[in-house]
């Protein structure tokens, strides 16, 4: 018998790798699709992330 749990998270993981899939980027959607491990590459994408200085004027009250 079907669990309904399983049915939608393996619903869920579809549609989030059809969506990286179209993005432009295949192994990451093989890699949510059939639950492979994280390579090294993935590593270098997220020291690639730095955060902006703040440039936006405060808020006065």
């Amino acid at each position: 018998m079907f669990n309904l749990k399983n049915l939608i998270d393996n619903f869920d993981r579809m549609m989030a790798a059809i969506t990286f899939a179209e993005a432009g980027e295949p192994e990451r959607a093989m890699d949510i699709l059939y639950d492979r491990p994280k390579q090294e590459k993935d590593k270098r994408i997220e020291s690639g992330i730095t955060r902006r200085e703040e440039t936006r004027p405060g808020l006065r009250m």
